[in-house]
């Protein structure tokens, strides 16, 4: 592989293990220079271990630097992003990988573990997005690696469950739905600077995938396969979507399953229906939903039944 991505700077959040980690590989190989951000904190959000990010930055050498400080904050995802420049003299790709997990049905959970997901998993990304894009619109202003401006990449790592739904996932799924949103909003925001936004929905085995209770043989099904899928597939599409080639991608959401790569359809109307008269009865209604709107409605079916197929890896 040619170091196609040489004088780049980026920043992986939770880059010290997993998805993160293949990405900071796979960047770094590449020739980014690459911020591991990662606090080492545990699955659930608790406790902090620098060892993760300290390690592997330790083993890439140069071009790698950790940054142990957790980013749930305005002021330290500043700081991390400073710490881009100052290191390294820019920021180029921004990856909002750093998530937790703390799954409960909605009748059980409780909401300081509701805030502690959502400040982790959505409130870190606008955080780091809200740092980086001023660095970023300055650098394509100035015309950081030449001209047309072609190097400003942000890549959100999200989940199915955002747009399928899980079992007792209500933090989770409704995070990474906003970090959907997040997306389609910083795509649109910063696409006269020619700077891209898409997200990622992975499938690989990760420690969020380890966690998983498989509640019949089904769902543990799904787990074993799940569990067999490389995290390094994910990194190359982010790879990738950093190179020129993929300069004109923005907005989307892709899924990555081992060899396999999706594009996901995102919600728009699938069918319309209007009143005869200045409002809808209940007789109207029935009849309008049951006969023009019903025959699009979603099962309700989770990602892990929709996705309990053999993976090609």
């Amino acid at each position: 592989m040619t170091a196609d991505l040489e004088g780049r700077v980026a920043l992986v959040s939770g880059g010290g293990r997993g998805i993160g980690k293949a990405i900071v590989e796979e960047l770094h190989k590449r020739g980014a220079s690459v911020v591991i951000a990662d606090s080492g904190t545990a699955i659930d959000g608790h406790g902090v271990d620098p060892t993760p990010a300290t390690s592997l930055a330790e083993e890439l050498g140069d071009r790698a630097l950790p940054f142990t400080t957790s980013l749930a904050s305005p002021g330290t995802a500043a700081e991390a992003v400073a710490f881009c420049r100052t290191k390294f003299g820019g920021l180029d790709m921004l990856v909002n990988n750093a998530a937790i997990l703390r799954d409960a049905f909605i009748f059980k959970a409780r909401p300081e573990d509701w805030q502690a997901v959502l400040a982790t998993n959505l409130s870190t990304p606008f955080y780091l997005c809200n740092a980086a894009t001023p660095l970023l619109r300055e650098q394509a202003k100035a015309g950081r690696g030449g001209t047309p401006y072609a190097w400003g990449r942000i890549v959100n790592i999200v989940s199915t469950a955002a747009f399928y739904g899980n079992y007792g996932q209500a933090a989770y799924a409704s995070a990474k739905a906003g970090l959907m949103g997040l997306t389609r909003v910083v795509a649109l925001d910063m696409a006269r600077s020619g700077i891209t936004c898409n997200a990622i929905a992975p499938f690989a085995a990760t420690r969020v995938t380890d966690i998983i209770q498989p509640a019949n043989e089904e769902q543990a099904k799904y787990k074993e396969r799940a569990m067999r899928v490389a995290p390094e597939h994910v990194a190359r599409l982010v790879g990738y979507l950093a190179t020129p080639a993929a300069q004109n991608i923005t907005g989307q959401l892709f899924g990555v399953r081992g060899r396999e790569l999706f594009v996901f359809g995102q919600a728009r109307p699938r069918a319309t229906v209007s009143s005869a008269g200045t409002t809808w009865t209940d007789e109207e209604l029935t009849a309008a939903v049951a006969g023009q709107l019903a025959p699009e409605f979603e099962a309700l079916t989770t990602d892990l039944e929709t996705f309990n197929t053999e993976p090609i890896v």
